[in-house]
């Protein structure tokens, strides 16, 4: 996983909800890459007719530690080849092989943005919380559902305590029983689905550690986050809803969290594996 690029992509994601004065300097910036790279903070405000305190407001609102944290990500971004042909929608009555090359080609981009904006060292605080966790809740509804329920299984297997609640009500009373040790998991594409909101809030009373899995951006859901991980917002044609590129992008996320968990319990995790595969074929065996 890079830790120097998602720049530009970060900057795509959120220009158009930035305030005035960051908003500049972020369209500045994904004009002229190649020069903004090499410019000041104070050269940068002058060039976008702002300031360099508004540069170091737009830095904090991608979530950087600073300019020059922006600066390397951008020049990672130029790096890359560019010659990536972006979401592609399908066309009526289109070829079947166009369609499963369109298809294949934006699951590639998707997976490509999530990971370059992932943030390896919020993804290292996860995974300590999750191994240290007396219980795991996992809170999804709508497509998000699907990872939710697959972090279920891949946890599940490697006998961690968690379990996801789809039903408003036994999330909410799952959750009243929770504290400090336990950590609950809030899955939302948008960031704003209203039903995971109310139970983070709840989760937040209760001094419950907060992970969520949300696109990119300043959202309801991960302001009540204690580490948050974001997704690509991938950019959607008319047949690829949310329900599409999100599921790709947050089971990504799932993946990567359960892999490096499994990593940091090596052993452990190699002799539950076992054992659930061994009850598996025990059942086989049954019919």
């Amino acid at each position: 996983m890079s830790h120097i690029k998602g720049g530009l992509i970060a900057l795509k994601e959120v220009v158009n909800s930035l305030p005035p004065s960051e908003k500049k300097i972020a369209e500045y910036i994904l004009e002229k890459p190649e020069e903004a790279i090499l410019q000041t903070a104070m050269t940068l405000g002058e060039r976008s007719q702002t300031s360099s305190a508004a540069v170091m407001r737009l830095c904090k609102s991608l979530g950087f530690s600073g300019f020059q944290e922006l600066k390397i990500r951008v020049a990672g971004d130029l790096q890359t080849n560019s010659s990536e042909s972006g979401y592609r929608d399908i066309e009526p009555h289109e070829n079947y092989y166009d369609i499963v090359d369109k298809v294949t080609t934006n699951a590639m981009q998707t997976l490509k943005e999530t990971t370059d904006i992932l943030s390896v060292s919020e993804i290292q605080k996860a995974v300590e919380v999750l191994s240290g966790a007396k219980s795991i809740t996992l809170i999804g509804f709508g497509a998000s559902t699907i990872a939710a329920i697959d972090a279920e299984q891949k946890f599940t297997r490697i006998d961690k305590n968690v379990t996801f609640y789809a039903d408003l009500h036994m999330a909410a009373t799952a959750i009243a029983t929770k504290g400090e040790k336990d950590v609950v998991i809030g899955i939302s594409f948008s960031g704003s689905t209203q039903e995971v909101v109310k139970l983070l809030e709840l989760a937040k009373s209760k001094n419950v550690q907060v992970i969520t899995i949300t696109r990119y951006g300043n959202s309801p859901v991960n302001q009540l986050a204690d580490i948050k991980l974001y997704t690509s917002t991938s950019r959607e044609a008319t047949f690829r809803s949310a329900a599409t590129s999100s599921r790709i992008a947050q089971l990504h996320i799932i993946d990567i969290l359960f892999m490096c968990l499994a990593s940091e319990e090596y052993e452990n995790t190699i002799s539950y594996l076992d054992e659930t595969r061994e009850a598996i074929n025990f059942l086989k065996n049954q019919s």
